[in-house]
C-alpha cells in the first residue's frame, strides 16, 4: 500500500512540467553535451574567420578604388583627360564587382553565424532541424562562392588595367 502511494506520487511529480527557463537550464547542464556542440560549431566558426579575412582584403581594395575615383572626380569633367575618363569607367566596373563580392561575402558570414546559432539550439530542442541547418550550410557555400567569383572578376579586371578603347 505504501509502495503504491510512493509510485503514484513519483509518477504525478514526473507529469508536472517545469517552467521553461528551468527546463532549458536542465537540458544545458550536461557538460559533455555542451562540449560536443562546441566541437560541432568549430568548423563553421573557422569558416567565419576565413570569410572575415577575405572581406578584409576586399575592403582594402574597395577603399583604394574609392579613393582613386574621388581623385578623378575632383577634377571638373571638362578638365579630365581621355585616359582619366577611361580609368574612371574601369574603376567604376571594379567598384561594382567589389561591392558584389562584399555583399555576397557578408551574406555568407550572416548565414554561417545563423548556422552556428542553430547548432546550439538544435542540441537542446526536441524538434529535428538538421535539414534546415544543412540547407543553410549549402546556402552559405553558394553565397561564399558567388562572393569569391565577384572577387575573382574584380582582380582579373584589375590585372588587365584600364585598356585603351578599341577603335
Amino acid at each position: 500500500m505504501v509502495l503504491d502511494i510512493l509510485v503514484s506520487a513519483a509518477s504525478a511529480a514526473h507529469d508536472v512540467r517545469l517552467p521553461f527557463a528551468l527546463e532549458i537550464f536542465e537540458r544545458t547542464a550536461s557538460t559533455p553535451r555542451v562540449q560536443q556542440v562546441v566541437q560541432l560549431s568549430l568548423a563553421p566558426a573557422f569558416l567565419l574567420s576565413g570569410i572575415g579575412a577575405i572581406m578584409n582584403v576586399i575592403m582594402s581594395r574597395m577603399i583604394w578604388i574609392a579613393q582613386r575615383v574621388e581623385k578623378i572626380e575632383d577634377r571638373m569633367e571638362n578638365e579630365r583627360t581621355v585616359r582619366q575618363a577611361r580609368e574612371h569607367g574601369w574603376l567604376m566596373r571594379r567598384r561594382k564587382l567589389a561591392q558584389g563580392a562584399i555583399l555576397f561575402s557578408t551574406a555568407a558570414a550572416v548565414m554561417i553565424s545563423l548556422v552556428i546559432g542553430l547548432l546550439f539550439i538544435a542540441a537542446y530542442i526536441t524538434a529535428q532541424i538538421g535539414t534546415l541547418i544543412a540547407a543553410m550550410w549549402v546556402l552559405t557555400m553558394v553565397l561564399l562562392v558567388t562572393g569569391l567569383a565577384f572577387f575573382l572578376l574584380e582582380t582579373r579586371l584589375a590585372a588587365l588595367g584600364a585598356l585603351p578603347e578599341r577603335e
